[in-house]
């Protein structure tokens, strides 16, 4: 009895279990709990992901040793986590693992939210198709980056790669992608035309919006700004006063007729209310009934009819772009320049044996050292050193020479103390040194974003840090060294960081090359960046008495720049160029966008030995003055001794660059302290702007890299003609007037019409208007002078036009012929 009771009383339990729990599963609470699991689990993934890109590598070891207590993994998410994202994401898909985490967030949103179960698994087939597409696409990256591709990605992009090549493959992840965007999103091109022309419409009502808004505002400021008014022909009579208030729009602009009033003398008192500020209450009274005429002048301060001029044009044209010329052009890409291993390896051995000797040798001179630490530079290693209490600098800087024999290098050099750190530095050359290529220097995140007006990226510091100087706050720079070890490298890592970064219109070069065959690779930028005189046929001057001529119309242009800026009343040619753009300086007044000039000498040594004196004065000026008016001054020499360059033209260089010298004295002579003849050359240098002296390894730019770049800028479209200077007259070379009818040009006649039409007497006007070479049009312009149509010579300012129009001009060409 008892059996069989107990046996009744389980069989329904047992079947009850399975449709109790397949209820509970079907309720809301189960699908809440279930889509919440399935939130946090994603969040777990995509922490777990992430933590797994930074720390993969060690946590290999781990993988292999889960159920071991005392490994750790430096996942966030520990082991579990650290395993989840090697299968996902090293076996799987890489980056493209991601997609799971969201679609498993995905689903848990669904699910909470009731949506139906066919849309979850459309939605991950949309997932899984993006995953494997985006993680084949990965795996055209170069092996080291496999882990963002994944396995999977990789092999199968290696695979297809087989069957239809690199390009095929490319083509057929393009279609596919496009293919997934049209079913997916319902994207076509219909559609994407017919949006495009609604956004058109939108633009064109809301343009026209706009222009009926400021007509409506012009119109009524047309209305209160009438000063006479018309009033209409019959004015009621009040009991005891009249009083009119009149609107501007009732008014009429003028008077047409006489107000016929009663016998009765009347005081009338009008106003007039204006809609727009200021208001204005005329009062007039009427005395004369029977002939009544009423004058209103509205008082308005004339100030307000050119206020803001500059702004208006702003506002309607916009700032002036002194690059719209060129607006086309595209400075140089950085594939132009070559690319070097610039990964710094140095073995940890030689390190710790460095340091084990520099401390040996201090010891042996009873020198004990606190603290010692090792910066690895390109070229160098920085060991910085704090000595024990008591020991005196100068007892460390004497033992120069004796560190450099027990290390067995050259260029051995000690800076007492560090400035800004309370540490002595010894600079020890490395065994393998590091090319530091222009590519890494201009690409570098410091160059592209400096606001500097005239950048320029020297190379790299012992930090390997990208050195980057604003040569407009030099303002000039004096380059030295010994032959061979630089100077001409570093003059083109100048010029090639300004190409990269300046437009043709912001800066201009001169470049003086007495060695002919330095810099004529930038002859092919003539007509972009090059400034030249106008008589002059090559803009690269290598002849000394071009030189002078030069340098004397530098002169001038200086003096004119000069003159606009104290007629813009600004200091400087920054804020001369913002008042110009800002439409503030007229055109008409001579006014113009001015760019920077940078003058680059080459081995100016051999060019005071040839012009001497001849060239020191406006040398000395432009070194004094310049600076303010955008003129800056690289100067290249050996050695810059007291014959070569001058006290006075030395002092106004204070940012200097020293390469290897021979000798201490040399390189005191260069940067006014010693530490340039411990430099180990090829590109080493020590840079200082008057205060620091810092170490660099310059940017190495080869031959062939620079006429990839002036190739390249070459083929563009350019200006008509070079930047030209002022015209540069000397004493000796002036013409007589003196000049005969008979022998005048075939061109007379209608140069001298278009000076006078023009009333500018200028040579480069002719060249433009008649197509001449600047020697013709220099012979027409001093028979013009002959005939008493233009005045004398004047520097760099257009000559006196004397000859008021046409008729002047026929009446005196035809005294002359009776005379």
């Amino acid at each position: 009895m008892a059996k069989k009771r107990t046996s009744k009383k389980i069989a329904p339990i047992s079947s009850d279990i399975k449709p109790s729990i397949f209820a509970f599963l079907k309720t809301r609470q189960a699908q809440t709990i279930l889509g919440s699991f399935l939130v946090f689990f994603s969040i777990f993934l995509t922490i777990a992901f992430i933590s797994f890109f930074f720390n993969w590598q060690e946590d290999q070891s781990t993988l292999t040793k889960l159920t071991d207590k005392t490994v750790r993994s430096k996942n966030l998410l520990g082991k579990i986590g650290a395993s989840l994202s090697h299968f996902f994401i090293y076996k799987g898909f890489g980056i493209g693992a991601f997609l799971i985490a969201f679609q498993v967030f995905l689903s848990g949103i669904y699910i909470i939210f009731q949506k139906k179960f066919s849309k979850i698994i459309i939605s991950w087939n949309w997932g899984l198709l993006a995953m494997l597409w985006i993680s084949i696409t990965l795996g055209f990256l170069h092996k080291k980056y496999a882990l963002l591709s994944g396995i999977v990605g990789f092999e199968i992009n290696e695979y297809l790669q087989a069957f239809i090549g690199k390009t095929g493959l490319t083509i057929v992840l393009a279609f596919f992608l496009i293919a997934y965007l049209v079913v997916r999103y319902k994207l076509t091109f219909d559609a994407f035309i017919e949006k495009m022309k609604q956004k058109r419409i939108e633009n064109q009502e809301k343009r026209l919006a706009s222009e009926n808004e400021t007509k409506t505002l012009d119109d009524d400021s047309e209305k209160t700004e009438n000063q006479n008014i018309e009033l209409k022909n019959t004015i009621k009579e009040t009991k005891e006063k009249s009083e009119f208030e009149l609107s501007v729009e009732n008014l009429k602009p003028t008077i047409s007729k006489h107000s016929d009033v009663g016998s009765k003398k009347e005081e009338l008192t009008l106003k007039v209310e204006k809609e727009l500020e200021p208001e204005l209450k005329v009062e007039e009274t009427v005395e004369d009934i029977n002939d009544v005429g009423i004058d209103i002048a509205i008082g308005r301060e004339e100030e307000h009819s050119t206020e803001n001029l500059s702004d208006k044009l702003v506002k309607d044209f916009g700032e002036f772009d002194p690059t719209l010329e060129l607006a086309n052009f595209k400075f140089p890409t950085f594939n132009l320049l070559k690319q070097y291993n610039e990964t710094i390896s140095i073995d940890p051995e030689e390190l710790e044996a460095n340091k084990d000797r520099i401390v040996e040798t201090l010891k042996n001179y009873k020198i004990g050292i606190a603290e010692i630490k090792a910066t690895v530079g390109p070229t160098i290693t920085l060991y910085e050193i704090v000595p024990e209490a008591g020991i005196r600098i100068s007892k460390i800087k004497n033992l120069e020479d004796d560190i450099a024999l027990s290390l067995s290098a050259l260029g051995i050099r000690i800076i007492a103390p560090i400035p800004g750190k309370g540490t002595i530095g010894i600079e020890v050359p490395n065994k393998k040194s590091t090319i530091v290529s222009m590519h890494s220097v201009i690409s570098s995140k410091k160059f592209q974003e400096s606001p500097m007006e005239l950048p320029i990226a020297l190379g790299k510091t012992i930090s390997n840090e990208t050195f980057v100087v604003d040569l407009a706050k030099m303002p000039h720079l004096l380059m030295a060294g010994a032959t061979g070890q630089g100077k001409s490298v570093g003059l083109n890592a100048v010029l090639t960081s300004l190409l990269y970064k300046k437009h043709p219109a912001e800066v201009k070069f001169i470049l003086v090359d007495p060695k002919k065959v330095e810099l004529t690779l930038f002859n092919k930028i003539e007509r972009h960046y090059l400034a030249k005189l106008p008589d002059v046929e090559e803009a690269i001057i290598t002849d000394t008495t071009k030189v002078v001529h030069t340098l004397n119309s530098l002169c001038i242009e200086m003096d004119n720049r000069y003159d606009l800026l104290k007629a813009a009343m600004v200091r400087n040619i920054k804020e001369y160029n913002v008042k110009f753009k800002q439409r503030k300086l007229n055109p008409n007044d001579g006014h113009q966008f001015l760019p920077y000039i940078v003058l680059v000498i080459d081995e100016f040594a051999d060019l005071i030995m040839t012009a001497g004196k001849e060239v020191e004065t406006p040398i000395a000026r432009l070194a004094q003055l310049a600076r303010a008016i955008g003129i800056h001054l690289i100067v290249a020499t050996q050695r810059p001794s007291v014959n070569v360059i001058t006290g006075i033209i030395k002092a106004n260089f204070p940012a200097r660059i020293a390469f290897r010298v021979t000798s201490k004295i040399d390189s005191r002579t260069i940067l006014d302290a010693g530490g340039a003849d411990q430099l180990i050359g090829r590109g080493d240098l020590l840079y200082t702007a008057g205060n620091d002296i810092n170490r660099i390894q310059c940017a190495f730019v080869d031959t062939p890299e620079v006429e990839k770049i002036t190739d390249f800028i070459g083929s563009q479209k350019a200006y008509a003609e070079a930047y030209l200077l002022p015209e540069y007259v000397d004493d000796e070379s002036g013409t007589t007037v003196d000049i005969d009818i008979a022998d005048r040009d075939k061109l007379f006649r209608e140069a001298a019409e278009i000076i006078v039409i023009a009333q500018q007497g200028s040579a480069s006007l002719l060249q433009r208007k008649l197509k001449l070479g600047y020697n013709r049009a220099g012979r027409l312009i001093d028979q013009l002078e002959a005939a008493g149509i233009v005045g004398g010579f004047e520097g760099s300012k257009a000559r006196q036009v004397l000859v008021t129009d046409i008729v002047a001009l026929d009446q005196l060409l035809e005294n002359e012929k009776n005379q």
